[in-house]
């Protein structure tokens, strides 16, 4: 029983850096698809780059959870799964 404790103890802290740099590679793939110039309305258009900003920026300052909920709406908004 303690082997299966530390064992998830351990691959949940192996986990948490990987989910903390699933940022970068999200808006590495809204960039990809912006430069694709897509079929979207001056206004889409225009929450995407905010939501890419404001991502941008909650992954500086550390709260990669919730830059993840941002740059999720705007790979929605692109069409990105």
């Amino acid at each position: 029983m303690k082997r299966l404790i530390l064992a998830a103890a351990f691959a949940t802290l192996v986990a948490s850096p990987a989910f903390a740099y699933h940022c970068p590679a999200d808006m590495a793939q809204i960039d990809g698809a912006l430069a694709k110039k897509p079929d979207l309305s001056t206004d889409q258009m225009g929450k995407v780059k905010a939501l890419r900003a404001e991502g941008e920026q909650l992954h500086k300052a550390g709260d990669h959870s919730r830059s993840i909920e941002v740059l999720s709406e705007a790979k929605s908004i692109l069409g990105i799964k």
